[in-house]
């Protein structure tokens, strides 16, 4: 057994585990360890660290990488063998929970015109992030809604849900983003497929965002009393427009530049109970200064070109590329255009973090001498 007394030297102060080892101690452990049982100080240190300590690593997935292996899957595998016909992202530290980044799992999902996955539904939250092709939808407990490049729709947990192209669309490809680790990891995940295998919509197309759509203005009727967003798509058209509204009443904040949260339009809080989602605004040339917060934020580049330093790492990014920023790891951006604005779409467990209590955000000093290296 290591001394508890190495590592941090912080820990070498009062109110911190510092006992060294001897002989006695380590047959008092052997003897603890036969009734399934330990001493507190052994392990104070590490499972009551000072500061959040990341279990995921930053990574980026680069569409001109990706986008042929996800392709190939399209005559490799049926969406009816697969379920869904999902190339999954790993973080090289995530593996054995197949997280992307922390808890969350997020991967790349392609269909071809006239296909359809199997209706079903699990414990976990869902939503996808339309990255390119035309005619998809979704179905959301017989909400049918259409979709298309750039548009945000959530499949919130327990809900029926299947996604399809219809006849005349075209091959279509979305990024998947679940909290499926951290159900698993609550031991609460459920899943189920529909006793019909497909769901009949049961409301007119698109009821939802022709209902709740409109900025400020609710159905006179409205009776809505699920946990989550009665919106369950949003569009990019408006969502861009907002944006550059925003932008001239706001100069925006100085970590993320211009950015709006997508929110229920009935309480004002996340789409959903776990997860939230962003979409950001980077200016012809901006330049976000350093920040860190607790919880994990899994991007997609909706529209321009630019880099992002995370942990003293750059990563170099253009439109589709995916990359993440684990917990309590300073991270910035940048457009790298003098003449055309980024965009940013994320997704995000502060809903999480937020209802335990355990947000927290933490600017840059200003004279930390932040050096970014090659990444």
């Amino acid at each position: 057994m290591s001394d508890s007394t190495q590592g941090d030297p912080r820990d070498d102060r009062i109110g911190r585990a510092r006992v060294g080892d001897d002989a006695a101690l380590e047959a008092y452990y052997a003897e603890l360890d036969k009734l399934e049982t330990g001493a507190l100080w052994t392990v104070a240190n590490d499972i009551e660290p000072w500061e959040p300590k990341a279990s995921s690593d930053p990574v980026i997935w680069r569409s001109r990488d990706l986008r042929q292996q996800v392709l190939r899957a399209l005559d490799l595998v049926s969406p009816e063998d697969a379920g869904r016909r999902v190339v999954y992202l790993r973080n090289p530290r995530r593996r054995e929970v197949s997280a992307c980044c922390g808890w969350l799992f997020s991967g790349i999902q392609v269909m071809r015109p006239g296909e359809r996955t199997s209706a079903h539904s699990h414990a976990a939250s869902a939503l996808r992030f339309i990255m390119e092709g035309a005619g998809a939808y979704t179905v959301v407990d017989g909400h049918h809604v259409s979709l298309g490049a750039r548009d945000f729709v959530i499949t919130p947990n327990g809900t029926w849900h299947d996604h399809g192209i219809t006849e005349d669309g075209e091959i279509s490809m979305w990024q998947d983003g679940l909290d499926i680790p951290l159900t698993n990891a609550l031991e609460a995940n459920f899943f189920a497929v529909h006793p019909e295998v497909y769901q009949k919509p049961n409301y007119p197309l698109d009821d939802s965002p022709n209902s709740y759509g409109a900025p400020g203005l609710l159905p006179a009727d409205d009776t809505w009393d699920r946990p989550y967003s009665p919106l369950m798509k949003f569009a990019w058209e408006p969502t861009y427009d907002a944006l550059n509204s925003y932008a001239k009443a706001s100069d925006g904040s100085l970590y993320d530049g211009l950015i709006l949260r997508y929110s229920n339009p009935r309480t004002g809080g996340h789409v959903m109970q776990t997860m939230g989602a962003h979409m950001q605004m980077l200016r012809p040339g901006e330049k976000t200064r350093a920040h860190r917060h607790t919880g994990n934020v899994i991007y997609n580049v909706a529209k321009g070109h630019g880099h992002s330093i995370i942990n003293g790492r750059r990563f170099d990014w253009e439109e589709k590329d995916i990359f993440c920023v684990p917990t309590w790891m300073w991270h910035e951006h940048a457009n790298a255009s003098d003449s055309e604005d980024a965009c940013l779409f994320s997704f995000n467990d502060f809903p999480t973090m937020e209802k335990l209590g355990f947000y927290r955000e933490e600017a840059y000093g200003e004279n930390g001498g932040h050096q970014p290296v090659a990444g």
